[in-house]
């Protein structure tokens, strides 16, 4: 890919954005599964 650039302040890179992405789905199954425990 020759264009890098999201054109977005934070993250610069396409890598760093599905990156975060992906970090950000991680976090919300971990609190969705962890919360679902704790009032089941």
């Amino acid at each position: 890919m020759t264009d890098e650039n999201t054109g977005l302040p934070w993250p610069r890179s396409w890598r760093g954005a599905y990156l975060l992405v992906i970090f950000s789905v991680i976090l919300w199954l971990s609190l969705l599964i962890a919360l679902t425990e704790s009032f089941a």
